[in-house]
């Protein structure tokens, strides 16, 4: 079932670095449909993000990099409509959602009973859409009303905070989140470090108890119990690899409790 394309009363909001070979295909899932794209740009990026965005008809903010919850916080405040979609330069929109999200619209109580919507996320991983395991259905809240609210959580992984009732909506958001095998295992090392900072500053600390059972816990969750062997060979490489980050994870906690009982 196909709806009239009509310019709905949404501002998508995005932050990017350096993201010309990506973004793109994210602009380009919305920029027929929404009213205003706001993109925030890190300043020191020189690779022609900036151009294609533009291109697109979006409005390009320069800012330096305040992390992601503030600087997620700066695009939607600039947003002019009563409606914000957050949507990141690795995804896009994809036509399903977008009927779901223009049937809503059109819809005579979309206004009052909902703060904002979510849906699921599906990853394209190694040629692959992952529809298993803990990469699935992976329901992302992002369309929201502008008043209600906000990014939240911890760096990087923010959470958006909603005062008000959240409705659902079935349209997948696509994440083009991994180029290759190499660029994942890149990201296990990043994100495993920000965890270990995290964790020093709360004052945690890791038991051997955690470092044993937790990564094998991840695994055996994913891949059995949540279906990830439906995924074929790529289903089960995902489980390994969480279960390997969980581990990495809490290795790292391990090796700098040793190494603060070790010092002077």
């Amino acid at each position: 079932m196909s709806f009239p394309v009509e310019r709905l009363p949404i501002s998508v909001c995005m932050i990017s670095g350096a993201e010309a070979a990506r973004i793109g295909r994210a602009l380009e899932s919305v920029a027929a449909w929404t009213s205003e794209i706001i993109v925030v740009l890190n300043e020191e990026v020189k690779d022609g993000t900036e151009e294609i965005a533009q291109r697109h008809g979006a409005r390009v903010f320069r800012e330096p990099w305040k992390g992601h919850i503030e600087q997620k916080n700066s695009a939607a405040a600039k947003a002019s409509n009563p409606w914000v979609l957050g949507l990141d330069a690795d995804e896009a929109v994809s036509a399903e959602l977008r009927q779901q999200i223009q049937k809503a619209f059109l819809g005579p109580d979309f206004s009052e009973p909902f703060a904002a919507f979510s849906f699921p996320r599906r990853t394209l991983y190694c040629g692959r859409w992952i529809r298993h395991g803990d990469w699935y259905p992976d329901r992302q809240v992002r369309l929201w009303k502008k008043q209600r609210a906000q990014w939240g959580g911890i760096d990087p992984h923010d959470k958006l905070l909603v005062d008000g009732r959240i409705g659902k909506l079935r349209g997948d958001l696509e994440h083009y989140s991994f180029d290759s095998i190499n660029h994942h295992l890149q990201k296990v090392i990043g994100f495993s470090d920000e965890f270990l900072r995290q964790r020093k500053n709360d004052g945690s600390r890791v038991r051997c108890f955690a470092l044993g059972i937790r990564p094998a816990w991840r695994f055996l969750r994913a891949y059995v119990f949540r279906l990830g062997f439906l995924d074929g060979w790529q289903g089960y490489y995902i489980a390994w690899i969480n279960s390997f980050s969980t581990l990495t994870r809490y290795a790292k906690m391990r090796e700098a409790q040793a190494s603060a009982r070790r010092a002077p």
